[in-house]
């Protein structure tokens, strides 16, 4: 019989082998562990032995805890001891100075704007307030941009700012303080200060003197107290070199000194240039080439150098080997300067003879200290004299480019900066330039030109044909629309009355060509303007085009209004002898003007509403306050009546003669010197 296989079968092999696992295998007298084991048992035993190692391992990398306690002082009477140090703040700050410093409303303190940079200075020091600026004097603007600049030294980043708006007559001064202070927390320093010695600053030179010798206080001050920028140097911390330019170059100290003295009497025994140049440019290279073994050769100084001047300079065209040669030394730039006009080279200096045995009545001197770009960015409409020049809120181009790229500030200073209202001829302080408007620094910060080297430039324009159109169409410009165009046409018949409007059709025929011309450059860069992402740009190619577009306008419709006019008008009055043309808002001669009318007020009023409170919103204001069109207006100036002779008296008495005043000689006008 064969042996019973069911599951029963099996049950007894399995308690079986069980059995087996807890006695010796009898035949060879092996424990369990020595023979079979089974899956389960050994599934068991691994995932246990891996549990066991993850605890164990957790529990070795567990960071340790640390535990503190926070134990606030009772003693109300605990007072932190007083920082003997001024705090340089690494938050950005837009104003130079902030107005008032005890009873002088005009003096501020300084609050500097900074980018990556944090340092620790001396506390700020009680000075007396200085004098109210006289009529001439400087006034210092807000900063208007803050950039990234390069390095001075291994390891502190400095800025460069573009622009300045008025806030106090001292800020650039505790402005350039904190620079050099910031210098002297990195290593030993050497300033070079470069002066204009043109006619223009000879009455101000006495005030700048002023602001000079505070900065020396200032540091004489800060260093007795034992300030760490001064005290981590063995000796001579601080050195001074003194240049001065007009035609010639001059070095005032014969060697850098620390003797404040000798400074001030090099700053003080400055004479005027009576050339009218000023090497600017070229007193930089000079001074970069003669100092640059204190940038590399030890003990290693930081060296900065701060320019006083009111002009652009003759000799632009070594600003780009100016703005390598301190780049590739390290050597920031600082300029107290003018404001630029807008899209202007030339501004108009108000001169009065300084001898008052002279006469004295004000005489106008064309000086350059603009454009702000370093093309022009915008068509101009108009003679120069025609518009009131206004602050473009910048710097002229070349002196602030070489301070943005070098990292320093451009300081441009105006005594009339009032952005409350107008600025007459008569109130322009003397050796000032005339600015009419000028505008909030804060608004104006988004304005900045480009200061990029020329290849680079140039490369801007190419890459948008709305910007290369813009810079073409403003280098034609000036364009000069009919000034004063005849609007009172008398007609004694008419043949004198189609006389008189073919005369007065000329001077539209000859604008006509001048404007098209200018229409068509910057139509071709019009598919590109919707590219454009700066508001400078944005606001440039807007008004230009409103501008040409409005002026197109007005002379087509002129000349069109005239030829109509020829081909004969009746007058609704029978009495009335006179045709006049006034401006009116609707156009009447041709759907196309009518057409081009309306893309003029888009572009303007679109200035007016993307950039208020700029430059451009004032003039495209102006423009769309002037109709577009012309209408025709008939009234009466008796031109065909007979002329009645006036009756005359012979025996009426001649006027008493003031023989007396007649005698007093008038003062003598001389020529203004060369500025």
């Amino acid at each position: 019989m064969q042996p019973h296989t069911s599951h029963h079968g099996s049950s007894v092999n399995v308690f079986s082998r069980e059995h087996k696992l807890l006695s010796p295998d009898e035949p060879s007298g092996r424990w369990w562990w020595q023979g079979e084991v089974p899956s389960w048992f050994a599934s068991t035993i691994l995932h246990a032995t891996i549990l066991v190692t993850m605890v164990l391992v957790g529990s070795a990398v567990e960071p340790a805890r640390h535990y503190f306690e926070l134990v606030a002082a009772n003693d109300p009477d605990d007072v932190l001891p007083a920082s003997d140090e001024l705090s340089y703040s690494d938050i950005p700050q837009d104003a130079v100075g902030a107005p008032g410093v005890g009873n002088n409303p005009d003096a501020t303190f300084s609050a500097a704007p900074t980018l990556a940079m944090t340092a620790t200075l001396p506390t700020q020091i009680e000075a007396d307030p200085l004098p109210e600026m006289p009529t001439g004097g400087l006034r210092i603007q807000d900063e208007i941009r803050i950039a990234t600049g390069p390095k001075f030294a291994e390891n502190v980043t400095i800025k460069g700012a573009a622009g300045v708006g008025a806030t106090g007559a001292t800020g650039a001064v505790d402005r350039i303080t904190q620079e050099i202070l910031l210098s002297l927390e990195e290593r030993r320093t050497l300033v070079v200060w470069l002066f204009d010695q043109s006619g223009s600053l000879e009455r101000q030179r006495a005030e700048i003197i002023k602001r000079f010798d505070r900065i020396y206080e200032e540091l004489g001050v800060i260093e007795a107290s034992g300030n760490p920028a001064f005290k981590k140097h063995d000796k001579k911390p601080l050195l001074t070199s003194v240049m001065a330019f007009g035609e010639r170059i001059s070095l005032l100290t014969p060697k850098p000194t620390d003797d404040v003295e000798e400074i001030k009497s090099a700053v003080a025994g400055m004479k005027t240039d009576e050339s009218g140049t000023e090497r600017v440019f070229g007193a930089v290279l000079e001074a970069a080439e003669r100092y640059r073994t204190f940038r590399t050769q030890e003990p290693r100084r930081n060296v900065m150098f701060v320019i006083f001047t009111d002009e652009v300079g003759d000799d632009e065209s070594d600003l780009d080997r100016a703005v390598a040669t301190c780049r590739r030394n390290e050597i920031p730039v600082y300029c107290v300067g003018v404001p630029a006009p807008f899209g202007r080279r030339d501004a108009l200096i108000k001169y009065v003879d300084p001898d008052p045995k002279y006469d004295q009545s004000p005489q106008w001197i064309k000086v350059q200290q603009g454009p702000e770009s370093y093309l022009p960015e915008l068509v101009q409409i108009g003679a120069p004299e025609s518009e009131e020049p206004m602050d473009s809120g910048f710097g002229p181009y070349s002196l602030t480019r070489l301070c943005y790229e070098t990292g320093g500030i451009f300081f441009a200073v105006h005594p009339n900066r009032d952005d409350r209202h107008a600025v007459s001829r008569r109130e322009t302080a003397v050796l000032s330039a005339q600015l009419t408007y000028f505008f909030d620094p804060e608004v104006m910060r988004n304005y900045r030109p480009d200061y990029l080297p020329i290849k680079e430039y140039q490369k801007l324009l190419t890459e948008n044909k709305a910007r290369a159109a813009l810079v073409q169409a403003a280098q034609m410009s000036w364009l000069a629309p009919m000034e004063k165009p005849q609007l009172n046409f008398l007609k004694p018949s008419e043949a004198e009355l189609a006389n008189r409007l073919t005369k007065a059709q000329h001077a539209a025929a000859v604008l006509e060509p001048k404007v098209t011309h200018l229409y068509d450059v910057l139509k071709q860069g019009e598919k590109d303007r919707a590219k454009l992402t700066k508001p400078r740009w944005q606001a440039g190619f807007d008004l230009s085009m409103g501008r040409v577009l409005a002026i197109k306008v007005r002379t087509e419709g002129y000349n069109a209004m005239l030829a109509k006019a020829k081909q004969g008008m009746r007058f609704a009055d029978a009495k009335d002898d006179t045709w006049q043309l006034i401006p009116a808002n609707e156009i009447s001669v041709g759907s196309t003007l009518e057409k081009q009318a309306e893309q003029a007020k888009t572009y303007l009023e679109r200035v007016v509403r993307e950039h208020p409170k700029t430059p451009w919103a004032l003039l495209a204001e102006r423009e769309l306050a002037e109709p577009f069109g012309w209408a025709w207006k008939e009234t009466y100036t008796g031109v065909n009546q007979p002329r009645q002779v006036a009756a005359t008296n012979n025996n009426r008495p001649r006027p008493p003669r003031d023989d007396k005043a007649k005698m007093l000689p008038r003062p003598e006008k001389r020529p203004p010197p060369k500025l």
